[in-house]
């Protein structure tokens, strides 16, 4: 799905001389590069303030925290992602409410979610799915009309832009991941939040370290998710290339709509016209989606699907009674979805390979 060991071969020896530095200062935990990289992810997502975290899903729990989110709260998300943006809200006690996706992007469907706002909802998450921005304004109008707060889960799109502004820069916190397989990754765990609000750094600061105020004195129950310098480092290092990077995955998801025009039964990934997909991932949807990914396997080619199972219907969240049907075109999208491996250093010959395999099924 992505080879990184061709990535890490154009940047060696720019890594090589950032490890070298941190190894060198023995400075290992929130130093000098966490510093200098969360001013450069704000700079770059169009924020003032970027905080740095130990994992993309502890940006979302300490953002919600710092949204006011508590127990017995609803917080709207849609079922169709990874499981950490619901399971964020729970880490507080707090529950989420399940919203369908607009087929088209596979993004929280904004028409549908008045439908689900109550009085006890305090927040919205769109989750900027494959790398492409939800529909915003009108999920901004919606929260401004009821006084809510917009945490975007910017996991898989940072470099996107929803009509000329970057994702994570238009709700109150937007939420990174700096996974391994994410546009923008590290060699291990850490994550982001960036904000335009002053207090809200300052808190979302002191909760990553267990709610210290100062040293050895808490003020709330807190955190220990703190971002290391090695990966600051190597992250400072990576930003610098990812809008190359970014432009290389659209040119590889282009010649993919082109191999696959022959194929009406693929239905290609839609870009919507709001803004600039940064394609986390190139993903299809298909009637024979499981027949074409064993064929893709005998082939000795990755695939996968995000995702197999909708989250309102996961054990996890049976108690709160959703039941097959409640959101038809999520579950459709759960048993059509295929995404094919995606990343600019995919050659011509490759893609060629792996039109012909879906093609033969289709």
């Amino acid at each position: 799905m992505l080879d990184l060991g061709a990535q890490y071969a154009s940047i060696r020896e720019e890594v090589r001389s950032a490890l070298d530095g941190v190894l060198q200062s023995q400075r290992f935990i929130l130093g000098p590069e966490v510093e200098a990289l969360e001013q450069e992810v704000a700079r770059y997502c169009g924020r003032r303030f970027g905080v740095g975290v130990g994992s993309g899903s502890d940006a979302l729990i300490l953002a919600l925290r710092t949204c006011g989110v508590e127990r017995e709260d609803e917080v709207i998300v849609p079922s169709f992602t990874f499981i950490a943006t619901a399971d964020s809200v729970s880490a507080l006690g707090a529950t989420p409410v399940f919203v369908d996706i607009d087929p088209d992007t596979c993004c929280l469907d904004a028409a549908k979610v008045a439908s689900a706002v109550s009085e006890r909802t305090r927040a919205i998450i769109p989750v900027h799915l494959y790398g492409q921005s939800s529909d915003m304004d009108p999920i901004l109008e919606m929260a401004r009309k009821h006084k809510l707060k917009v945490i975007e889960d910017n996991a898989q799109a940072i470099g996107a832009t929803y009509k000329g502004r970057k994702t994570g820069s238009l709700g109150d916190a937007g939420c990174i991941s700096f996974f391994p397989s994410k546009n923008l990754g590290g060699y291990g765990d850490g994550g982001m939040v960036v904000t335009d609000s002053e207090d809200t750094a300052r808190r979302l600061r002191s909760l990553r370290t267990h709610g210290t105020v100062r040293k050895y004195f808490s003020g709330e129950q807190g955190w220990n998710s703190r971002l290391d310098e090695i990966q600051a480092a190597i992250l400072r290092v990576k930003l610098q290339h990812l809008d190359e990077w970014n432009a290389g995955r659209r040119s590889v998801a282009e010649s993919y709509d082109s191999l696959f025009q022959k194929w009406p039964q693929v239905k290609r990934p839609r870009v919507a016209s709001w803004g600039q997909h940064v394609f986390h991932q190139y993903t299809v949807r298909l009637d024979k989606r499981d027949q074409v990914q064993e064929t893709l396997a005998v082939r000795g080619i990755a695939s996968a699907v995000y995702y197999p199972t909708p989250i309102h219907l996961q054990p996890l969240y049976a108690s709160l009674g959703y039941k097959a049907g409640d959101l038809p075109e999520t579950e459709k999208a759960c048993r059509e979805v295929l995404s094919l491996p995606i990343y600019p250093e995919l050659t011509r010959e490759q893609m060629e390979r792996i039109g012909d395999a879906v093609g033969s099924v289709v």
